[in-house]
């Protein structure tokens, strides 16, 4: 079978582009706002870095069977959370 239309197997024409692969401002703006969010989570707060620092802390403790949390404290907490004062 030959050709149809304005079609061939290396060349396409614009209406038959593929979904998804638009040029022009629409990828530009995507692009720009992707990196931009990528910027975004590159800067952390110090408060992030040292919750993110104790959480990984904790989890180790809780796979070696070492983490023992205050149970009076966690009692406490969930007396207040029963009670509606959290």
């Amino acid at each position: 079978m030959g050709q149809l239309g304005a079609i061939n197997k290396l060349n396409r024409s614009d209406d038959t582009a593929p979904a998804g692969k638009t040029g022009g401002v629409e990828g530009s703006s995507f692009s720009a706002a992707l990196q931009g969010a990528t910027q975004a989570q590159g800067t952390c707060r110090p408060e992030d870095v040292a919750r993110a620092a104790r959480v990984q802390e904790l989890k180790a403790q809780v796979a070696n069977g070492q983490y023992q949390p205050d149970l009076t404290r966690v009692a406490s907490s969930l007396l207040k959370f029963l009670a509606g004062g959290a």
